[in-house]
């Protein structure tokens, strides 16, 4: 290893790192030995900036949940109908999941095994929740079908949103990320809105 790799190593590249070995290998399937060979420093090196691979991956977690909990922040998530605020949301998580592509592939693979994967699902959850409830007062509006029970179309639309983390790849030809979020909303709302 030469000192120029030592130079450009910060701790934002080695969570960077560490995500993309978390995403092949799996957390509970990397080592610190594979960070530290996939970062090109010593494993002292990591231990100088993180106590070890859970402070890594609470890290990674974090990024992720905080850029979607910063959407239900967003003015268009607060105020106005709740339909628009529902739209709103949706295109904003389509747009956070590919610009932090990574970090939210990782959260959606926790399974609970630790202490910071039972957190991350927690606050999941939370979100999860949050984004339910907009569906809800959507529905007892009338703006939204109401003959698709509540919980069930916001697992199916999670679920059409969450999959994208297994195909959407930015530096292969084809939609855009604008464009997936744009399509995500047309079907989506298609689907869910009266005529």
């Amino acid at each position: 290893m030469t000192t120029a790799r030592r130079d450009t190593y910060t701790p934002e590249t080695l969570l960077s790192v560490a995500v993309q070995v978390f995403n092949e290998r799996g957390y509970d399937g990397t080592s610190m030995e594979h960070l530290s060979r996939a970062a090109g420093i010593s494993k002292s090196s990591i231990y100088h900036h993180v106590s070890g691979k859970e402070e890594l991956l609470r890290r990674a977690v974090s990024r992720a949940l905080d850029g979607l909990f910063a959407i239900l922040e967003e003015e268009p998530a607060r105020v106005g109908r709740p339909v628009g605020r529902l739209e709103h949301v949706v295109r904003r998580m389509v747009e956070v999941l590919i610009a932090e592509l990574p970090y939210v592939t990782l959260l959606l693979r926790v399974r609970g095994n630790t202490e910071t994967e039972r957190w991350a699902l927690e606050r999941r959850r939370d979100f999860d929740h949050r984004v339910a409830e907009l569906l809800k007062a959507a529905a007892a509006d009338g703006d939204v079908r109401g003959d698709v029970e509540v919980r069930l179309a916001t697992r199916l639309v999670f679920g059409m949103i969450n999959s994208i983390v297994e195909w959407y790849r930015p530096d292969v030809r084809g939609a855009s990320g604008p464009e997936v979020a744009d399509a995500v909303v047309r079907l989506v709302f298609a689907g869910l809105r009266r005529a």
